[in-house]
């Protein structure tokens, strides 16, 4: 059973079966067990409690992820020049979100948005373009944001150094790493899109040419291919297009920050928003680097080491206010995919095969 053009529906099948979702959940919840296994303090369950007062913060976090879910929406609209409805909008971002939280942070669902877009009538080349546009719009969101905040809150508040912040900072070094990648490929996109498509496909093409880079250079010439669509349809696009788009990519990051803030604010007393929500766009970024399916296992560490110094010294508070914001910032994604996944899959699919 095939798609005319396209991969068999047993291949996309499986890329975003439901059960793959077992994956990430045993290893969040595996880190967050071996942690409170590990070191846990049962004082930590005299501060995180649960109040009217708490009841209403968490409520308010999240708000904060339906506005990031909004933004993404109206986004997608955006792009498609709205020929979006509301409710094609969220199909194709829930199975979106849904092939990001199994797939390793570093691949994220990009891989099958381009699907998924193309599935609601949209054509293929105006598929990439889309998917093209949402990942750079994202990626230059990082790009602007670090250094905005960088003047607002000190680099050795943000990185924990006291006299100074260097590579030996493992923090330092993750989100450097991960800034970087960033920057270099909003920069060749850039390029790509915008001003030299086809020689931008010559370099990729060449410089997967390199032995150790062989076995990819098929799905190198590919993405060139990609780049060459997308800049033919979103080149000549007018600023207000790109304006309208990335005030809803901002307004949907900055609504996710705000999620921690508002948890946090649920229990304890926050001295610093600033410096938390620069924390966690630092965190996004170092998350770049994680090869587990949604940055499982990595994230929770990296939450519990990197923003723990916002809560009381008490062991265990720190990984089970990881484990309450995973509940709402990642599992309601696994919960939306795992129903919308079969149902997408017959519809355009096994449905149409059938008539």
């Amino acid at each position: 059973m095939e798609e005319k053009k396209g991969k068999p529906v047993a291949s996309i099948a499986s890329q975003i079966s439901p059960r793959k979702m077992i994956y990430p959940i045993l290893i969040g919840l595996g880190f967050v067990a071996y942690m409170i296994y590990d070191n846990f303090d049962v004082r930590a369950f005299d501060v995180v409690r649960f109040t009217w007062h708490s009841f209403f913060w968490i409520l308010i976090a999240i708000i904060f992820m339906m506005c990031r879910d909004i933004g993404y929406l109206i986004r997608i609209r955006v792009l498609s020049n709205m020929e979006f409805t509301w409710s094609q909008a969220f199909r194709v971002i829930m199975l979106w979100e849904f092939t990001s939280a199994i797939t390793p942070s570093a691949v994220g669902g990009t891989g099958l948005a381009v699907i998924f877009v193309t599935k609601e009538g949209i054509s293929v080349g105006r598929s990439t373009a889309i998917v093209m546009a949402t990942s750079f719009l994202d990626e230059l969101y990082f790009i602007i944001m670090f250094p905005l905040l960088l003047l607002l809150v000190s680099p050795n508040a943000l990185f924990f150094g006291k006299d100074g912040v260097s590579f030996a900072n493992e923090f330092f070094l993750f989100a450097v790493i991960g800034y970087s990648l960033k920057f270099a490929y909003v920069i060749l996109v850039s390029y790509g899109l915008f001003k030299n498509p086809r020689g931008l496909k010559k370099l990729i093409v060449g410089l997967f040419k390199l032995k150790f880079l062989r076995k990819w250079r098929y799905r190198a010439a590919k993405a060139g291919t990609e780049i060459i669509s997308s800049s033919n349809e979103l080149k000549n696009k007018p600023i207000s297009f790109w304006l309208k788009a990335f005030l809803a990519t901002a307004f949907s990051w900055t609504a996710r920050y705000w999620v921690v803030n508002a948890l946090f604010l649920a229990f304890f007393v926050v001295d610093d928003h600033a410096l938390l929500f620069a924390r966690q766009l630092v965190m996004w970024i170092m998350m770049l680097v994680s090869p587990t399916p949604g940055g499982s296992g990595f994230t929770e560490f990296v939450f519990t080491h990197y923003l723990g110094d916002f809560l009381p010294k008490i062991a265990g508070v720190a990984i089970v206010m990881a484990a309450i914001w995973r509940l709402i910032t990642y599992y309601p994604y696994l919960m939306i995919g795992s129903i919308l996944v079969p149902q997408w899959i017959r519809k355009k699919f096994v449905a149409k095969d059938n008539v």
